[in-house]
């Protein structure tokens, strides 16, 4: 279950701007994770509408924490945070707070889009400082380049559609590629439901085992909602379905 935020933000994108109109406020959407066999976790993200420096902004608080016997022996307690631009589609103030194992970060970041750069303040360790980091244009954070996504028409996820994009992930850039590869008719426990699949290219190493070794299907309808997720990870298979949601702006045609 570790780092599964990390893996639902990985296939997402961002190199131009998008206005977000198609997330309710309110909406919540739970998840839950399993690793092998093990029931491992869940995960969970909300939205609400609010102002942020004046500013209207879709605040998204994304949660993600191990239960039962996995809690046992690996306890993860993780907080990511960002508000985004409603008009923009890009993140303006990003947080990410995680506690897994005997591991701890707490990072913010500050972005500056009119002229490409960052401020990153170690809150773990607060004699680091901040620091000013050049970026680049349209970056998007863990959080915010998922519902960046999700504010794409149907019609801009088509089978073959390739994207390239730049991710800000812990204190340093990530470029990933998103490649939607078709469709597929998804069993969940609500039902059936039609969703795109899509597949990010990522590193090979520490986390996963092969370089395409991701896979999502969200909902294809204008909610693009995660139904499930797949991974191989260097050690073992982790696996995310669709358990709970709440507010979601438009219906989701499941059939039974």
């Amino acid at each position: 279950m570790k780092k599964i935020l990390n893996l639902i933000a990985i296939f997402i994108f961002s190199l131009s701007f998008a206005q977000i109109d198609n997330i309710a406020n309110g909406e919540s959407i739970t998840l839950r994770i399993h690793y092998g066999f093990l029931n491992a976790g869940s995960a969970n993200l909300t939205a609400q509408n609010i102002n942020y420096k004046g500013v209207p902004h879709l605040y998204v608080k994304g949660t993600g924490q191990t239960t039962g016997a996995v809690r046992a022996f690996f306890k993860v307690d993780d907080l990511y945070e960002s508000y985004i631009n409603i008009h923009t589609g890009l993140p303006s103030f990003y947080v990410r707070n995680v506690k897994e194992g005997s591991y701890r970060q707490h990072f913010e970041t500050t972005f500056n889009h009119d002229n490409n750069t960052l401020i990153l303040t170690d809150k773990k360790t607060p004699a680091n400082g901040s620091k000013v980091i050049k970026s680049v244009k349209g970056v998007q954070d863990m959080l915010s380049c998922f519902y960046y996504l999700r504010s794409k028409s149907p019609t801009e996820l088509k089978t073959g559609t390739i994207i390239n994009m730049n991710v800000w992930i812990d204190d340093e850039m990530f470029p990933f590629q998103l490649k939607v590869v078709g469709t597929e008719n998804l069993k969940t426990k609500f039902g059936t439901i039609n969703c795109l699949k899509i597949i990010p290219s990522v590193k090979s190493g520490r986390v996963f085992k092969e370089k395409e070794g991701v896979t999502m299907w969200v909902s294809n309808d204008y909610n693009h909602i995660p139904m499930l997720l797949k991974a191989e990870l260097a050690v073992g298979s982790l696996k995310a379905s669709i358990d709970d949601f709440k507010n979601v702006k438009y219906p989701l045609k499941f059939v039974k």
